[in-house]
């Protein structure tokens, strides 16, 4: 009763790999790491991001690579955990994605990774391409999360909001007393504060937010990126860095003339107030907002938010005892468990989608 869960997202900046035990009914996070991506292999999805020559040739080459990373990257880390690959049920292998585009006629969601290769090298079951089957039925293809935050956070005396400030972010209102769900993406995460330092600075990301608290806040700037319409939009509602990127910020800041640590600072609170307009919009009312992923490592990020959210308990997920690194790959750990049940892995208060759906191909381990 125990799969395996891996996931790379938007901020292509590791592969998230995390075992969830299911032998009690409720999915507990038993491990989890990031194993780095070779640079080569970084620097070629992040290129996929963005429009260029032979598209067709470079994904299918990141494909295949990405493919055997993953599985060799699974048997390394089952290793070091002293976990067998036959004591694993299955895995559940989301990939990376390479272009998201909800809005687009018809709408169509990429993922790479070939399932192939990792359940050939494993030989575990491998279950993905797990978006695509809720927006043939009308959906997002995301947020998917929204159920496995239900499964772990649900409360039944107190509203929680799950907040995952990944490269995107996105929020699941899970009301107390209540067995509704609402999920949607919230905006840009990591993404332009990552785009911007590693612009300026060179640097991945801006460790702790230090770089973005040595500025003040581009006021003007701000005011412009307030105007986002996809912030206001009404759920049900994904994106990506399709939308949240490094163009995006050069287009908002090029009318001003802010020195670059002071658009970071407007970044920053940008990205803060997104997500606490979200909460307060369409979320049940005061309660616990849990943060999880990388995001909320940004102590200027976590500040901010309890800044833009009084009378809300602002906690890291793992104040609750559970990893808030391992959050995203565990939850496609529990998609797998769920697909091999016969179970539906969307909301479609979440997702748009017309009706719960199973999600997922499985491909045999051998």
């Amino acid at each position: 009763m125990r799969y395996v869960g891996v996931m790379s997202g938007t901020s292509v900046d590791g592969l998230d790999v995390a075992v969830v035990d299911m032998s009690t009914g409720a999915p507990r996070i038993t491990e989890s790491t990031t194993v780095a991506l070779p640079d080569a292999l970084t620097a070629a999805l992040v290129a996929l991001n963005s429009p260029g020559d032979d598209e067709i040739d470079r994904a299918g080459a990141c494909d295949a690579a990405f493919g055997e990373f993953i599985g060799r990257a699974v048997l390394r880390c089952l290793d070091s955990w002293g976990v067998s690959p036959s004591d694993i049920r299955a895995i559940g292998c989301h990939g990376q994605t390479i272009r998201h585009r909800p809005d687009s006629t018809p709408p169509f969601t990429m993922q790479i990774g070939d399932p192939n290769r990792v359940a050939e090298t494993t030989g575990i079951d491998t279950v993905a391409d797990l978006r695509r089957r809720d927006m043939a039925a009308g959906g997002q293809g995301a947020p998917l999360a929204p159920l496995f935050h239900d499964a772990l956070f649900r409360d039944a005396e107190r509203h929680r909001i799950v907040v995952n400030v990944g490269g995107i972010a996105n929020a699941t209102m899970l009301p107390a007393a209540s067995d509704a769900i609402l999920g949607f993406d919230t905006g840009p995460g990591n993404a332009l504060l990552d785009a911007w330092c590693r612009h300026c600075k060179g640097d991945p990301y801006d460790r702790g937010g230090a770089w973005a608290s040595q500025g003040a806040v581009a006021t003007k700037l701000l005011d412009a990126l307030r105007l986002d319409p996809f912030v206001s939009r009404t759920p049900p509602k994904s994106t990506g860095k399709e939308r949240y990127n490094l163009d995006y910020v050069i287009r908002m800041s090029a009318p001003f003339d802010f020195p670059p640590q002071d658009v970071q600072a407007a970044l920053l609170e940008f990205t803060a107030w997104s997500i606490a307009t979200a909460v307060e919009r369409w979320g049940p009312g005061a309660g616990d907002v849990v943060v999880c992923g990388g995001g909320r490592h940004n102590h200027a990020l976590m500040g901010r938010l309890t800044a833009n959210l009084p009378g809300y308990g602002i906690l890291r997920s793992d104040d609750l005892d559970v990893d808030g690194d391992g959050l995203e790959a565990a939850a496609f750990a529990w998609f797998a468990h769920r697909t091999l049940s016969g179970q539906p892995g969307n909301v479609p208060a979440a997702t748009g989608a017309k009706g719960p759906r199973v999600l997922g191909a499985i491909y045999p381990g051998g």
